[in-house]
């Protein structure tokens, strides 16, 4: 069996390793790390196909560090004490600690992570996670506290173009063809910026095209030298691999589309092609707690205070997921998704605190004003910290028209309710209290 045109292609060295220059250019922060000889345990956050494991290898290799690696895909708690052990006989009897990369590291449930702990925490072991997923919310506190994260970015275009000439040219095999790319941004478009979807699509495509090659007549014009032209152009790609690329792939560029859509379908109010989607991520094995955190999100970021419940039942949905599992846990998701769709739809909450923080970007550090300071000690009391505060439920309507916000924002409004019921009746609240001073 031939090894697969990405393994062929995997960068050795960091000299070799295209994107990522904010982490391993000349003078980045890891670079220097790994050249100093000095790597922490570090969890490597970013989309597929960015080069996580293959910076892994790299550091190791570079290091001369015993590496070991796990998938948290079919990895158990016994596995991991059997690696550290490994490792713990590595350490002892030589100097340079081992490597313990863990693949997709937010499959891990708690007690698989907790197992890392001491490892870590001694130095036993040098950790490398890699994650698709926020590690803010898939890593366990303790274990994220012990690593140092660094966020890995999409391929620039430029970058990718650069990976197609390096393969029809360096590639032991491709380079013995004659590969001319014409066209180039359905390849592009096909990889979702994923090397190894831009490397499987190439070769799909060489090889298919390959076989139709032999034989050919001798009055082909792209015939040169007994070797025939392989021209790559956004349709031929298009009709040779689209066909046989996957419905939905939820590690490449169907992930981040479908759930672009789904989330498109609830906010644009359209039960049904959300509950599609939503079928096209369950049926393609996507995790079930990822959708019910996206439904969380939307909750407030697209029908927020329009419908106040929304994110009460998002977040039971979330829960129930968890406790649950599927395959009954899509029922849940399905009442979830139907429900967020035909909600009435407002962002203003999302927009308020958007140009709120806009707004403290520019500003900066104001003085917050003394009356609504906090005043714990004799010494704050004394200089006026909380003086003449007026408690507003001690005012008729629980309302005190009193000035909340710094002198130089005074008036400054970043909430403008939306058109739906409950935010009208927020409106009139309001404009019955705050009179012009918002303006509403």
């Amino acid at each position: 069996m031939s090894i697969p045109l990405a393994e062929r292609l995997r960068p050795k060295t960091l000299n070799e390793f295209i994107g990522q220059k904010h982490l391993v250019g000349e003078g980045a922060i890891l670079r220097r790390a790994i050249e100093a000889g000095t790597i922490p345990s570090m969890i490597l956050w970013g989309p597929p196909g960015v080069g996580k494991t293959t910076l892994a290898r790299i550091i190791a290799t570079q290091l001369k560090r015993p590496y070991y690696q796990l998938s948290a895909i079919n990895s158990g708690v016994k596995d991991i004490r059997e690696v550290i052990d490994k490792a713990s006989a590595d350490s002892f009897f030589g100097t340079n600690y081992p490597i313990l990369f863990i693949d997709e590291i937010h499959r891990f449930s708690k007690a698989q992570q907790d197992s890392l702990l001491g490892a870590v925490e001694k130095g036993t072991i040098t950790l490398i996670g890699a994650t698709t997923e926020n590690p803010s919310f898939e890593v366990i506190s303790a274990l994220l506290s012990r690593c140092q994260v660094y966020l890995l970015n999409h391929l620039e275009k430029q970058d990718l173009i650069s990976l197609i000439d390096y393969a029809i040219h360096a590639d032991e095999i491709l380079k013995k063809k004659k590969i001319i790319v014409k066209e180039s941004d359905a390849l592009l478009r096909l990889s979702g910026g994923d090397v190894r979807k831009l490397y499987n699509a190439l070769e799909l495509y060489v090889s298919s095209i390959t076989p139709s090659l032999k034989g050919e007549s001798d009055d082909n014009s792209s015939l040169q030298g007994g070797v025939q032209d392989i021209v790559i152009t956004d349709e031929n790609l298009l009709n040779v691999v689209q066909q046989k690329m996957a419905l939905y792939d939820k590690t490449g560029e169907q992930h981040y589309d479908i759930i672009s859509a789904f989330i498109k379908s609830i906010r644009g109010s359209d039960p049904n092609a959300g509950v599609y989607y939503l079928a096209r991520m369950i049926e393609g094995g996507e995790d079930p707690l990822f959708i019910a955190r996206r439904l969380l999100i939307l909750a407030s970021e697209d029908v927020g205070n329009a419908n106040p419940m929304a994110l009460v039942l998002a977040n039971n949905c979330f829960q129930a997921v968890n406790a649950i599992g599927l395959p009954e846990a899509r029922i849940i998701l399905s009442q979830a998704v139907v429900y967020l769709a035909c909600s009435p739809k407002s962002n203003a909450s999302y927009k308020a605190i958007g140009t709120a923080q806009e707004a403290v970007k520019k500003t900066g550090d104001l003085s917050v004003p003394l009356s609504i300071r906090n005043a714990p000690t004799q010494l704050m009391k004394d200089l006026n910290y909380g003086k003449e505060y007026q408690y507003a439920h001690s005012y008729e309507g629980n309302f005190i028209n009193a000035e909340f916000l710094p002198d130089e924002l005074s008036g400054t409004k970043w909430y403008e309710p939306g058109d739906n019921d409950a935010e009208k009746r927020f409106r009139k609240f309001l404009k019955k209290n705050w009179k012009e001073k918002y303006g509403y």
